[in-house]
């Protein structure tokens, strides 16, 4: 079993990704421009967390989910993708993804597509 890694997309609030890593150091929080992706389209961005193991957490409601399900679709691998509308609160946001960290495998969030937070 492989513990949950997420890929920040580049519009995500820049204090959720802080507050996790400030909150559970041991998580794996990448962002796209760490690993080259800044410029990179949805699908790119999608492909690349797919091979890498990394669920993405992004604010892109009106793109990115379309992406993901043209990718389950075509029988294309997801890992996952967070959803996060840009109005939520970040308390709530960091406290979800901590606990899909805490509580939750990779293999489990496998072509899932879900909205935060979650209630």
């Amino acid at each position: 079993m492989s513990r949950v890694r997420f890929l920040a997309d580049h519009d995500l609030n820049e204090h959720i990704v802080a507050g996790v890593v400030r909150r559970e150091p041991l998580i794996e929080f990448q962002r796209l421009r760490e690993v080259g992706l800044r410029e990179a389209k949805d699908h790119e961005i999608l492909e690349y967390a797919a091979r890498q193991g990394f669920i993405v957490v992004s604010h892109d409601v009106n793109t990115m989910p379309a992406a993901a399900f043209a990718r389950i679709e075509g029988g294309q691998p997801l890992a996952g993708l967070l959803m996060v509308k840009q109005t939520e609160p970040v308390g709530p946001i960091i406290e979800n993804l901590l606990l899909i960290w805490q509580a939750s495998e990779i293999q489990e969030w496998k072509d899932q597509v879900a909205f935060l937070p979650m209630r």
